[in-house]
Order: structure tokens, then sequence, then C-alpha cells
């Protein structure tokens, strides 16, 4: 796997310099106040940076990629949605119901419904990329095997770049699988240093009262399978799930592709750590698009220094949050194509001090 990490690595374009100078001066000779747009401008300029978009700044066509999969640690009481909801969940995103079909739609993204490892037989409907049926108990045994992540990481990686051949030049990732949070803090807690206790949330409303119980589960998890902090992979292995893997293998293909990844809330920051430890020129293709509710959102935020574009307060996952941030995405395409600017209107305005 050390040879496939390397490659992931070496195909990962830098960003254009030179682009985002233009951009940069484009925009500040808009119709408006220099800077007076404030993060809508910056993002403009880091999306002009990306090969991918060449130079165009064109995201019409978008694309939700949801990674769904059970977990083996669900059996120890960290959760108290009954497993079987991930499949019943799946199959509602089929009837376009849920949250991110709902913001997805209004976004005018397609979403992909992808099984990675769900507990049920096939569901229709879904992209079938099911490694097992759910992951390993994480506080007994490794998530899954070198093999089982090799095989799923470069076929979603395969699968993103399919996407961007058929058009695709914006994705966003989004997550399904009952008791993922406590794999997710387990990985930022690993990638992060930080403390099982500042890291572990109440997910889907787990009780405050078992809190402490699912830090210790965290906590075991990782002494009984010592991941490497300084690995991206093997942290994914050892203390992960299918969904978090799934996740970025996304970001690793569109970041190969240069183009941008919307991320999610706090999943999608535990596979963005992973990710750019795997492959540090992934982050600069990273949009991060709200302040998840979850714990241990700041530190994993920091870690990553990225500063969302929203907070509301979100924790629902599936990538309700990335469809949102996807209209602020297309609001900097906008005003980067189609304002007009101060020169043509002969405006001149005194330069900011």
């Amino acid at each position: 796997m050390q040879t496939l990490t390397a490659f992931l690595a070496s195909e990962i374009p830098e960003p254009d310099r030179d682009a985002m100078r233009l951009a940069q001066q484009h925009i500040d000779g808009l119709l408006k106040p220099v800077g007076s747009l404030g993060r809508l401008e910056s993002l403009a300029v880091q999306l002009a940076g990306m090969p991918g978009l060449k130079g165009r700044l064109d995201v019409c066509k978008k694309a939700i990629m949801v990674m769904c999969a059970d977990h083996g640690v669900w059996h120890e009481g960290v959760s108290v949605s009954p497993q079987i909801v991930t499949a019943i969940q799946a199959a509602n995103m089929t009837r376009k119901n849920t949250g991110v079909c709902v913001f997805a739609a209004q976004a005018g993204a397609d979403v992909h419904v992808i099984d990675v490892g769900i507990d049920s037989d096939p569901i229709d409907g879904l992209i079938a990329m099911k490694v097992a049926h759910g992951s390993g108990n994480i506080a007994v045994e490794p998530a899954m095997s070198l093999e089982q992540a090799q095989e799923l990481l470069l076929e979603v990686v395969r699968y993103t770049r399919e996407r961007v051949a058929e058009g695709v030049t914006l994705f966003g990732v989004g997550e399904l699988g009952m008791a993922n949070t406590t794999p997710a803090a387990a990985m930022v807690s690993v990638l992060t240093g930080a403390p099982p206790e500042e890291v572990v949330g109440i997910g889907a409303n787990l009780p405050v009262t078992q809190l402490q119980h699912k830090a210790d589960v965290v906590r075991r998890a990782i002494a009984v399978n010592q991941p490497d902090a300084n690995d991206g992979l093997d942290v994914l292995i050892k203390v992960g799930g299918f969904d978090l893997l799934g996740m970025t293998g996304v970001m690793l293909g569109a970041a190969s592709c240069g183009l941008p990844v919307v991320l999610d809330g706090f999943l999608s920051y535990a596979s963005a750590l992973a990710a750019c430890r795997i492959a540090p020129g992934v982050k600069p293709y990273l949009i991060p698009s709200h302040l998840s509710a979850e714990k241990g959102a700041k530190i994993a935020l920091a870690h990553l220094g990225l500063e969302p574009y929203l907070n509301m307060d979100m924790r629902l996952g599936e990538g309700s949050g990335a469809a949102l941030a996807m209209q602020l995405v297309e609001a900097a395409c906008a005003m980067h194509n189609q304002m007009g600017t101060l020169a043509a209107s002969n405006i001149v305005l005194p330069e900011a001090k």
C-alpha cells in the first residue's frame, strides 16, 4: 500500500498560484469596494487555482458521494439507534426524501448513494462497492484488513475519476452508518493527539450519561489497535471504517484531478485528516461547509487549518452540509464570472488603507 499512497501523492497537482493571483486582481476590480465580499472572494481565488476547473470557475455539474456502512463497534452500546437504520435510511435515499437528497436537489447536485459495507442484503438503487457486512469492532480488533482498504480505496478513487470524465467539477462527501461517530472520534483523537473525552460527542442523540462509556470505548480501540498517527491509512484500517475510508478516497480522487471537494461534518473532518496525512497535497482542494455541532469538530478543523463557511448547529451528516455549501461555491463562481468591473463603469475607488 505504500506504493499506492506514494502514487496518489504524486498524482495531485499543485494549485496554480499565477491563476490565483490573476483572479485576485480581477476580483479587486469588480463593481464593489475591495474585499467587501469577504470570504466569498477568497473562495473564488481558491477555486481559480484548481487546475481541473481550467480557469473557468464552472461548477454546474455537481456530485455528492454518500458512503454507507455499518460498524462492528455498534455492539459496544455506543449508539441508541438500531443498526438496521443504516439500511433503511440508505433505501430512503433512493427515494430522494432524506435531508441530503432534498438539499442536493435544491443545489442541482446528483447524490450517489454507495454501499461500502452495509450489514444487509443488496439494496436496489445503491451503487455496490460492499467490502464486507460491516467493519470489525474496533474495540477489540482492526476495522478492516490492509487488503480490504486497498480494494475500496482504489475503487472509490476510480469511481470518482470516472465522474470527472463525465463532466463533474464539484464533489461533496457524506456518510451514513449507525455508531460511526465512534470510529470518527477515535481517528480524530489519534490524528490530533487530543484525548478521547475532548472529541467524543453525542452523535445521533446518545444520552449525555453514556458519553464516558463512549470515550472509554474509543480509548480501548486506540490501545488495542495502536494506530500509527503518522500514517493516515493505518489509522483508517485500525480505528476507522469503510464509510470513512470511502470519503477519503473521494478526496484523493478529486484532488488528483485538480477539483474541489466540499466537506460535510465531523465524520468528513476525520476522513480529511487521514487524506491529508496520506497526501498533503489534498488540502488546497478541500472546502469546509459547516461547523458540525459534534464535540470534537473545532479540534479537527483547527488541525486541518480550515474555517467553515456556515455555523448552524447541524449534525445530521449524510452530506447535508456539503449540499448547502455548494450554493456558496456557485455564488463565488458567479461573482467572479458575471459581475461588472469598476474600469468598465469609469469608477475609481480610493485604495483600501
